[in-house]
């Protein structure tokens, strides 16, 4: 197995949509017991104060999470977080009280309906810990789901949901990561959940628990569509910024009559406030078309967003336009040394002079340029047909397209569609990441770095697939960087196998884009070459995914099948210009969406 790459047990990850009668899989079951929550359900003592870290055994040898930390990351005793689309509540009590439960088959009492159960756990026995558990549905039928929980303090940093700088102990306060995680699983769509069983698994712990629901995918009748997204790449040094303004420029695909947006604290160690949040049309330049419109949050003008946590802004009646730029500006009120960013944004935004000017129409505040998206990663509509998210790398962010354009080739596909009858209005949402690789990280998914090419897609996969609003199909289209930098083909196909195997564990279709040839530049020999030709066969012949997209056979040149045809290369030999965007997005085929 490459490295960075987990099999998934499909079967098991498939279960979770496979219904059986309540009394087929009691007959197979242990004793049932009364369902409880999950807090009436603690046994275990994992946050000290660091004065008495004593009181505290999260592992078994004395060993816990700080309080101080968790609070300095804005993780607060029965505050509420929401990460990848779920909204979790942290344990009430204080330090040295219990506040997570070791998994023994307990059986929990929850409510809802929606597309995933989202856990808050991590494991202590030095290694990942996996069990299978039990959802029962208010209509009778059960599904079982697989649970594993990363280590603590081993686990990888690229998808924690946080990491805390020490470790309690009885002998004093170490200097080592800690980490917590957000882990997902399908449940029955459809379904209403009444309780769910937890895994016997000895070493996982589970720290809260609740079913992604209403505000992720929408009720009937109040559904939401991605229009606009981006993927979190690294967290980069700024500023210092105190008291800015940010005006960010943004590109929507369809259009709707209320709109929400999503703040992404990705990768952070401390929390970020957000004062006051507006959207407007964009008129030129930083300038608004209209006077921007106030967004709240849960009723209030600003909002705290802890680290690796999100927020979402309430639903505002607001017209959307489709195929159009629009500016969301958000007052940073506090003084911000680092922030998560979408490093190549290939679109200028702006920062303001010092103060709020949210509100402000005009562009007189706005005196510097931003080549990055900052925190945002997400703009909804209300109502339409779901989202195609595309999973790549730069030639899907765009790089060598032509700046302030919106010439990427995710941009192209939205416009086709627009223009079309034959098939659903689809949102397109744009995951690539420049540099971005399969099977490893580039971005170690923690800290203050330069490198802001992202953690893998494997590793971005629940963040920036499964919980993107609405998502219908992936595009995955990605492979040249790992083959780059020394990969082989069976480690890229391994890799891509696994994004399949997770997406349809999903319920989603996955359609996967041939590599294009990048000779000509020395980064790409024949050995190279070679590779990327075993990766484009597996591919097209495997069966695997839902669909196949032949970019490789859309910009090859027919005369030399490792170099792309001179019109549509950007001349490094690696990127397609405008026109080989363009002629990606158009061979489409778009009932494969």
């Amino acid at each position: 197995m490459p490295r960075g790459v987990r099999s998934l047990p499909l079967a098991l990850a498939l279960s979770a949509t496979a219904l059986v009668p309540a009394s087929a899989a009691r007959a197979n079951a242990s004793p049932p017991s009364l369902p409880l929550p999950l807090e009436r359900l603690f046994d275990n003592t994992a946050v000290s104060d660091d004065d008495r870290p004593g009181e505290a055994d999260f592992d078994g040898s004395g060993a816990s999470l700080s309080a101080r930390d968790l609070t300095a990351a804005g993780w607060t005793p029965g505050g509420s977080i929401t990460v990848q689309g779920a909204r979790l509540s942290r344990p009430r009590g204080a330090p040295g009280e219990p506040d997570n439960v070791r998994a023994a088959g307990q059986e929990v009492r929850l409510g809802g309906r929606g597309d995933a159960l989202a856990f808050l756990v991590a494991g202590t026995r030095g290694t990942e810990v996996s069990g299978t558990g039990t959802v029962a549905y208010k209509d009778g039928t059960r599904s079982s789901y697989l649970l594993t929980a990363p280590d603590w303090r081993t686990g990888p940093l690229a998808t924690k949901a946080v990491a805390l700088p020490h470790v309690n102990t009885p002998g004093g306060r170490l200097d080592e990561k800690a980490r917590l995680y957000v882990v997902t699983v399908p449940i029955a769509p459809g379904h209403t959940v009444a309780s769910v069983r937890l895994p016997c698994a000895d070493g996982l712990h589970v720290f809260a628990l609740s079913v992604r629901a209403a505000w992720h995918h929408g009720r009937p009748g109040n559904r939401w569509t991605g229009t606009w997204a981006t993927a979190t790449s690294g967290y980069t040094a700024v500023g210092p910024w105190t008291d800015r303004t940010l005006r960010l420029v943004v590109h929507t695909s369809v259009g709707g009559p209320r709109v929400r947006l999503r703040f992404d604290n990705t990768f952070a160690a401390t929390a970020v406030r957000i004062g006051a949040a507006t959207v407007a049309v964009r008129g030129a330049g930083a300038a608004a078309r209209e006077v921007p419109v106030r967004l709240t949050f849960r009723g209030a003008a600003g909002v705290d967003v802890p680290a690796g946590t999100q927020a979402v802004s309430d639903p505002l009646g607001f017209q959307v336009p489709a195929d159009a730029e629009l500016l969301v500006s958000f007052h940073l009120p506090g003084t911000v040394t680092a922030v998560p960013v979408h490093r190549l944004a290939v679109q200028q935004s702006y920062l303001s002079a010092p103060g709020d000017h949210t509100a402000d129409g005009s562009a007189v505040s706005y005196t510097s340029a931003l080549t990055t998206w900052p925190l945002l990663t997400g703009v909804d509509v209300s109502g339409g047909p779901g989202s195609v998210v595309a999973l790549g790398d730069s030639i899907t962010d765009g790089d060598r397209s032509t700046p302030d354009a919106n010439r990427r080739w995710p941009d192209v596909l939205a416009a086709r569609l627009l223009r079309q009858s034959a098939v659903p209005h689809y949102g397109v949402l744009n995951q690539g990441i420049s540099g971005n690789r399969v099977v490893s990280d580039r971005y170690p998914g923690d800290g203050i770095s330069t490198d802001a090419a992202g953690v893998s897609a494997l590793h971005r996969l629940d963040r920036d697939v499964f919980a993107q609003t609405s998502a219908r199909t992936a595009v995955v289209f990605e492979g040249v960087n790992d083959l780059i930098a020394g990969a082989d083909a069976p480690q890229v196909i391994a890799g891509l196998r696994e994004i399949a195997d997770r997406v349809h564990a999903r319920g989603l279709r996955v359609l996967a884009a041939t590599i294009l040839p990048c000779g000509g530049t020395s980064r790409c020999p024949a050995a190279v070459d070679a590779e990327r030709t075993a990766v484009n066969a597996w591919i097209r012949g495997s069966g695997v995914f839902d669909g196949v997209l032949d970019f490789d056979a859309v910009l090859r040149d027919p005369a030399a099948p490792t170099r792309m045809l001179p019109v549509y290369d950007s001349g490094d030999h690696l990127h397609p210009g405008d026109a080989g965007l363009a002629a990606l997005a158009d061979s489409v085929d778009l009932t494969l969406l």
